[in-house]
């Protein structure tokens, strides 16, 4: 039959006020915080890693480590609340891959909804379970004897920065599970950035410790500026500019994978 025309469905008409876009991420965050509560497994392992990273730190190489005019503990002690809060983040990386191989993103894509809403959402999700590990640890941190030394006003400038480093970094996660588009691939991937931000850093010895030559990205690493704000704020010590260069390094390190992330979305589920 000739002169005959196939037409192919529209796409959704996309969301674009604020508030249907926020309605929108809280929908696919309630989603994932429904998965998340299904399977509490997730939640204690995600809990189990940085609580093996303060006892290895804590009693095993503690002893070995000495801090000029303080203890070990309340030196690693704030630099694991941080990492605890990296790790809860690395799910954000495995569930995407996850979704995107089971083609659930392809079927989000078939809404009509904020096309950024499915990668905030997930991310919102995965943050509350770092704010979970993020408790456990510090209750963990005052059993093996870490201390604070500062009002309540401080330490929760202290705590707010640390989850604001963490959400900011989920969506470098975000970026490497999209990108990696598997599961297992995506989980080696996530560790890279972690243990090189963490080794390389003030987290667990003094940078004064190391080369010369690797002393200057380990002093000015966005991890180390966490640490160093994050210590101040907990123990009454001295901060410097180190808050306002760790709020920097975690807006750059948002804005730049935001970009990237949704780039890649776009791209693997167009």
């Amino acid at each position: 039959m000739t002169g005959a025309v196939v037409e192919t469905p529209a796409s959704p008409p996309m969301r674009t006020t604020a508030r249907d876009a926020a309605r929108d991420t809280a929908g696919v965050a309630k989603r994932n915080l429904l998965r998340i509560v299904r399977t509490p497994r997730l939640l204690l392992i995600g809990s189990v890693q940085p609580a093996l990273l303060l006892v290895v730190f804590r009693y095993v190489l503690g002893g070995a480590i000495v801090i000029p005019g303080g203890s070990y503990v309340d030196y690693v002690v704030p630099a694991i609340f941080i990492e605890a809060v990296l790790i809860g983040g690395m799910t954000t990386s495995i569930g995407l891959a996850e979704d995107l191989k089971s083609g659930i993103l392809d079927r989000f894509r078939s809404l009509p909804m904020a096309r950024f809403a499915v990668l905030a959402g997930r991310t919102i999700a995965d943050l509350s379970r770092s704010l979970l590990s993020l408790a456990i640890m510090v209750g963990l941190g005052l059993l093996v004897g870490f201390q604070f030394h500062a009002g309540a006003g401080s330490i929760i400038a202290g705590m707010a920065l640390i989850v604001a480093f963490g959400y900011a970094f989920s969506w470098v996660y975000a970026a490497i599970g999209l990108a990696t588009k598997d599961p297992e691939t995506a989980q080696i991937a996530g560790i890279l950035p972690f243990f090189v931000l963490m080794f390389a850093s003030n987290a667990i010895v003094p940078v004064a410790t190391m080369p010369s030559w690797l002393q200057g990205f380990a002093r000015n690493q966005p991890l180390s500026v966490t640490v160093t704000a994050v210590r101040g704020l907990l123990e009454n010590g001295p901060t410097g500019q180190s808050v306002w260069q760790s709020l920097a390094w975690s807006a750059g390190i948002l804005v730049v994978f935001f970009a990237i992330s949704l780039q890649l979305y776009r791209n693997t589920t167009s």
